[in-house]
């Protein structure tokens, strides 16, 4: 079983414009909802690619309400923790031409109920997958990725984490399965910005060598490099088509290389998976759907 983790899950209020003019009045083209959070993201697509999965964090409010009710609408099976107080946060995403965003703060997280999510952890058995995404609330301690893995250890659980600079950092010692930054993590961590494939290979072995197995690197319209746990490197572009969003290209990239690597074994077959829903989200209004996956698997 697929496990993901959303600390602070979203309400995407998603508003298309021809032009957005600050300070006046401006009028939408058209709007959606939809449901935000990095693990969700990964867990939505996920769900599209047929890979049973269950999204764990916490929600609060009218708004979390509308969130579970619309993920399990959608398929998306959910194990969420109520918090009592606070409100699960709305974002605005505002795309005309360029794209804006305004993110709220969420819910305060207290103690006793991340306690609750470390029993709910707890159930987890060997061959499980945990995926860890995105920031970590101020109200939480900076180290609970850490308190986790540490947690997990030596139980056959695998874990994915997707997150920035100290935080990835921290959680190399405990073998992360896969670790996804992107190319300008990669310079924030090592202090310069690789720019060839053989800069961003020579990064992504240091973190292999302080524990990560697998390290898969997204460079946006550069495409992606993975360093394979047995030391070889796959290297792919990216498919012809008109970039409408880049949210949740890179959770979709997860997704598909989950999706992939459980249904082959294979890394490389995992990498063109993985590619191909992330450029498949990239392509579209929303998050990737299995047929939009599939029909760019032959780019690859």
């Amino acid at each position: 079983m697929v496990y993901t983790v959303t600390f602070n899950p979203a309400l995407d209020y998603v508003v298309r414009m021809a032009d957005f003019r600050s300070g006046g009045i401006n009028r939408t083209e058209r709007e959606e909802v939809q449901f935000g959070g990095k693990g969700i993201n990964v867990s939505t697509v996920l769900s599209h690619l047929g890979v049973e999965n269950i999204a764990l964090g916490f929600l609060a409010g009218f708004t979390g309400q509308a969130l579970e009710k619309g993920l399990r609408k959608s398929g998306v099976r959910t194990d969420f923790i109520w918090l009592s107080e606070g409100l699960t946060r709305i974002n605005v995403k505002i795309k005309a031409g360029e794209e804006t965003e305004i993110n709220g703060q969420g819910p305060g997280i207290p103690a006793a109920a991340l306690e609750e999510l470390f029993r709910k952890l707890d159930q987890l058995q060997s061959g499980d997958i945990l995926d860890l995404s995105g920031s970590i609330p101020a109200s939480l301690p900076d180290d609970v990725y850490q308190r986790i893995l540490q947690r997990l250890e030596g139980r056959g659980i695998l874990s994915v984490v997707d997150a920035t600079r100290e935080l990835l950092c921290a959680v190399l010692p405990y073998r992360p399965f896969l670790i996804k930054p992107n190319n300008h993590e990669l310079g924030e961590i090592f202090g310069q910005t690789p720019v060839t494939d053989q800069e961003i290979t020579a990064c992504a072995r240091q973190l292999q060598e302080r524990g990560a197995r697998n390290v898969l690197v997204s460079m946006a319209g550069d495409g992606s490099l993975l360093l394979d746990e047995a030391g070889n490197c796959h290297r792919l572009g990216v498919p012809k088509g008109k970039v409408r969003n880049s949210v949740g290209a890179g959770d979709s990239m997860v997704a598909g290389f989950l999706a992939g690597w459980l249904r082959t074994g294979d890394y490389a077959a995992a990498h063109r998976m993985g590619a191909a829903a992330g450029s498949a989200t990239a392509f579209s209004d929303g998050l990737a759907e299995e047929k939009d996956i599939l029909a760019l698997l032959d780019a690859f």
